[in-house]
């Protein structure tokens, strides 16, 4: 652990307990992103796909052909 992280942690474990919920609350947030971030990041994967496709960056695959692959390669 740094000297940094370490500061760090003491000087949170002296904070009041009502503060180091908030804290805690924050950290905890940041490191879950909410749905409508999740939902925006969706959004723009899908775009990105789509713009692929018309582009020709990416060639898609009939899902008969797909299915028909997976059924070659693991039910021989």
């Amino acid at each position: 652990m740094s000297t940094e992280t370490s500061d760090l942690i003491s000087k949170v474990k002296s904070l009041p307990v009502n503060i180091k919920t908030k804290l805690i609350e924050k950290l905890l947030n940041s490191l879950h992103p909410s749905q409508k971030e999740i939902d925006e990041l969706w959004v723009k994967e899908a775009e990105k796909r789509v713009t692929e496709i018309k582009t020709g960056k990416v060639k898609t695959i009939p899902g008969n052909e797909v299915f028909r692959e997976i059924q070659k390669k693991y039910y021989k």
